[in-house]
C-alpha cells in the first residue's frame, strides 16, 4: 500500500513538474512525503507551515487538479508537520483550506443558493469570501518602498464605508505582494465587521463565473450576486482585456457598488491608462479613486522580509546570509520566499548548516543574474561627480582643486577599465592630451593600493556603475 501511494504521488509531482518546471517543482514538492491515503484523505508530510501556505496560495490549482487526475475526485488533503525536527511528539496536522477544492463550484453554489442570502443578517454568510487567513496586515512587511500603498490599504480596511479611496487601484510587477495586501483588507473587514459581505475573486474566476451564467442565461442574477457585496476585491484585472461581455457586467457591478458607498479594490500589473482592450468608460471609473504602484522591495525591506520569513519558519539566517541574499536578489517578494524555502529545503535534505555558500548555491537556481548595463563615458562622469559632490562642468575645466583633480583622474582610470575608449579618445572628451590621460591612469593605479580614501572612492563609483 505504501509503495502504491508513493507511486501515485510521484505521478502527481510529474504532472506538476510539466506545468511549473523542474526547478520549482523540486524546490517545493521534492520534500513532500505521502504518509497515507485512507478514506479519501491524502496526508502529506512537509518541513514547515510555510510549505502549507505556499501549496494553498500559489499552487492549489495545479496541485488539486493533479491529485484529482491521479487519486480521483473529492480527495481531502491533510498536511503533517513536525514543529521540532525528528520529534514525533511535536507533530501537528493541518487540513487543507477551502482553496483545496474547485473555487468555481463554490461561487456557483453561493450564487445558486436561495434568495435570502441577499437579505440575511447571519454573521456567517452562506458564501465563501475566498480569503487566505495567512495574508494579514500583521504578516505584511512594510518599508519605504511600500509604505504608502500599505497605509491606504489599512485605512480602507478600517473604514470600508468611506469613499476617500474608492476605488483603490493597486498595480505593480508580479510577486510584489499585491494579492497579499488586498486580501489583508478583506480579512480586517471580516474581523471588525463579521456581518460584512466580502468577496475576493481573480479576474479569471470572475470570467469563468460570467461564462457559466451566460450559458445558463443567468447574467442578471450573476450581476445581482456581486452587487450585494460590501467589499469587492478583484485580482489580476489586466486579464479583462478584450472580454466585452464580462466588461459590461463589471461596469454594472461597479456603478451599483460605488453609488452605494461600497468598497471596490483592484490589482493589476499596469496602470489604468496602460490597459488595452477595455472600454474607456470602465477605465475612466478606475481613475475615480486612487491609483498607487506597489514597487519591488528596496534593500532594507528585502532584509526585513528575509528576517520575517526566516523567523516564521524557525530558520536561523545570519546577518551575513541575509545581506548576501538581499543584495544578490533583484526580484520580488515571491523570489525572496523561494530563496528562503530553497535554503530550508537544502539544509534539511543535506543536514548541513546554513552558510553563505549554501545560500549562493540555492540562488544559482532561483535568482536571475543582474543584467549588466553598458557603461559609457558620460555615466562615469556623472557618477564620479555625484560621489565627489561637484559640478560635472568642473571636471572639464582647468581647475586643480584636489577633489576635482582626483575625480578627473578616476574618470580617466575607469573609462579605460570599463569602456572601449582609447586613451586618446578619453583625452579628447576631457580636453586633455594623450600623455595627461596616461599619467592620470598611472597615478590612480599607483595610489589605489595604499591610499584608502582613493581606493574606497574608486570601489564605490565602480559598484554604483555596475549596480
Amino acid at each position: 500500500m505504501k509503495k502504491e501511494i508513493f507511486d501515485k504521488w510521484r505521478k502527481v509531482v510529474e504532472i506538476i513538474t510539466d506545468n511549473i518546471g523542474e526547478v520549482k517543482a523540486k524546490t517545493w514538492f521534492g520534500v513532500a512525503v505521502p504518509i497515507s491515503f485512507v478514506n479519501n484523505k491524502l496526508t502529506l508530510q512537509l518541513p514547515s507551515k510555510f510549505f502549507v501556505e505556499k501549496y494553498e496560495e500559489d499552487f492549489y490549482n495545479i496541485l488539486t487538479s493533479s491529485i484529482i487526475k491521479v487519486f480521483g475526485k473529492d480527495v481531502k488533503l491533510i498536511y503533517e508537520i513536525e514543529i521540532v525536527n525528528n520529534d514525533k511528539a511535536s507533530k501537528i496536522t493541518i487540513a487543507g483550506t477551502k482553496q483545496s477544492t474547485a473555487i468555481k463550484s463554490k461561487y456557483v453554489q453561493s450564487m445558486q443558493s436561495s434568495s435570502p442570502i441577499l437579505e440575511s443578517d447571519d454573521p456567517k454568510p452562506a458564501f465563501d469570501p475566498q480569503l487566505n487567513e495567512a495574508l494579514t496586515f500583521e504578516n505584511y512587511c512594510v518599508g519605504k518602498s511600500n509604505k504608502l500603498p500599505f497605509t491606504i490599504a489599512e485605512y480602507i480596511a478600517n473604514n470600508p464605508d468611506k469613499n476617500d479611496f474608492n476605488p483603490f487601484f493597486l498595480y505593480g510587477d508580479v510577486g510584489v505582494g499585491k494579492t497579499h495586501l488586498i486580501q489583508a483588507i478583506g480579512i480586517r473587514v471580516k474581523e471588525t465587521r463579521p456581518n460584512a459581505k466580502v468577496s475576493f475573486v481573480t479576474l479569471r474566476q470572475f470570467q469563468q463565473l460570467y461564462q457559466n451564467a451566460y450559458i445558463k442565461k443567468e447574467i442578471p442574477y450573476f450581476i445581482q450576486w456581486f452587487q450585494q457585496m460590501d467589499v469587492l476585491l478583484i485580482d489580476d484585472l489586466q486579464e479583462l482585456s478584450h472580454k466585452s461581455g464580462t466588461t459590461d457586467a463589471l461596469f454594472a457591478i461597479f456603478n451599483h457598488l460605488h453609488q452605494n458607498g461600497k468598497a471596490i479594490i483592484f490589482t493589476c500589473d499596469r496602470r489604468p491608462m496602460d490597459l488595452d482592450g477595455i472600454a474607456d468608460r470602465l477605465i475612466d471609473r478606475f481613475k475615480w479613486g486612487v491609483t498607487e504602484e506597489l514597487q519591488k522591495p528596496d534593500l532594507e525591506l528585502k532584509k526585513k522580509i528575509l528576517e520575517f520569513k526566516a523567523y516564521k519558519n524557525g530558520l536561523g539566517l545570519s546577518k551575513e546570509v541575509i545581506n548576501l541574499i538581499a543584495e544578490y536578489s533583484i526580484g520580488s517578494v515571491r523570489e525572496l520566499e523561494g530563496i528562503v524555502m530553497g535554503i530550508l529545503t537544502r539544509s534539511i535534505t543535506m543536514n548541513c548548516p546554513i552558510t553563505p555558500q549554501l545560500a549562493k548555491d540555492v540562488m544559482k537556481h532561483t535568482v536571475r543574474p543582474k543584467a549588466q548595463r553598458a557603461i559609457n563615458f558620460d555615466m562615469i562622469v556623472e557618477t564620479t561627480a555625484d560621489f565627489f559632490n561637484i559640478n560635472p562642468d568642473a571636471i572639464f575645466s582647468k581647475s586643480r582643486l584636489r577633489d576635482v583633480a582626483d575625480a578627473r583622474q578616476i574618470i580617466m582610470y575607469l573609462s579605460q577599465k570599463l569602456t572601449s575608449l582609447s586613451s586618446t579618445a578619453i583625452g579628447q572628451k576631457l580636453n586633455r592630451s594623450h600623455t595627461t590621460v596616461l599619467h592620470g591612469i598611472q597615478q590612480v593605479e599607483d595610489r589605489v593600493n595604499f591610499t584608502k580614501d582613493l581606493s574606497d572612492a574608486v570601489a564605490a563609483i565602480e559598484a554604483e556603475l555596475k549596480s
